[in-house]
């Protein structure tokens, strides 16, 4: 590592940390400038482990030992401030360790991605469709980590599993579980059936089984998807659908926020 000391934020080697909680500002540093952020030394160990490379840290000197340790002997600089100096930089109080400006993974094709979840024969993927939270996104890969999820398919509109907040409450396991971006949806259901998925959407709609009715059927390859959190999938995928499930609720809840109807789900298939 460098160390590096800042006591001015208005230096321009912090301009990757700036003004993050500006979701507009974010959205444009991130892919453009393809960098995603990476918060808490457990969070920053796991990229490293994975793969990514980290650009540069930006940390607190009590944090010091332990982004030495996540950082793992990679040679990057380490920007060490106080905590006003990095409050008034990131626009928040930073309390959960460094901050690391990794530079984005190219995404993989999702015909690899497919390939590579069924290698093993049966394989089960998940498709999130539209999510806006990046807390549910972040809520569902740890839960697709902890249970088994082959892979995880995201629609165009779906929120980033890399923004920092999708980061932070995913535990890191975003980095553990493949996961791409379909690049047309509901055209890539298609693609699904190709590579031998049954195509299954979590709904309230017309025409639906029970979970257990799923798990009874038995599919060696089966593709998961769970729409965004208000109104649910889309009516365009609702149509190409091969089975339409639901979660039974009772004391008058119609459903369960989608991270939690993503842990039941996977734990059911598993």
């Amino acid at each position: 590592m460098h160390i590096v000391p800042v006591v001015d934020d208005a230096d321009s080697r912090l301009d990757d940390y700036r003004s993050l909680t500006d979701v507009a500002l974010r959205r444009r540093h991130e892919p453009s400038g393809g960098l995603y952020m990476a918060e808490s030394a457990k969070v920053i160990a796991r990229a490293v482990r994975a793969g990514h490379r980290p650009r540069s840290v930006l940390t607190q000197r009590k944090w010091m030992p332990a982004a030495a340790d996540a950082l793992a002997g990679t040679d990057v600089p380490v920007y060490v401030a106080s905590a006003e100096v990095t409050e008034r930089v990131t626009g928040f109080a930073i309390h959960r360790g460094p901050l690391a400006a990794m530079h984005r993974p190219d995404e993989p094709e999702l015909a690899e991605v497919l390939r590579d979840a069924a290698h093993g024969g049966r394989s089960r993927v998940a498709v999130l469709e539209g999510l806006t939270d990046h807390t549910n996104v972040g809520a569902l890969f740890r839960s697709a980590a902890a249970l088994g999820v082959d892979a995880v398919l995201v629609t165009p509109d779906c929120a980033d599993p890399l923004y920092r907040r999708s980061v932070r409450v995913s535990m890191g396991t975003v980095f553990s579980v493949p996961w791409t971006r379909v690049p047309v949806w509901p055209a890539g259901i298609d693609e699904l059936r190709a590579a031998g998925y049954l195509v299954a959407g979590m709904t309230l709609g017309e025409g639906t089984m029970t979970l257990d009715q799923l798990v009874g059927e038995e599919h060696e390859r089966l593709a998961l998807v769970f729409g965004t959190e208000g109104d649910g999938i889309t009516p365009d995928t609702d149509r190409q659908l091969d089975r339409r499930v639901m979660i039974p609720m009772s004391g008058g809840v119609d459903s369960l926020n989608v991270a939690a109807a993503s842990a039941v789900a996977f734990y059911a298939t598993r």
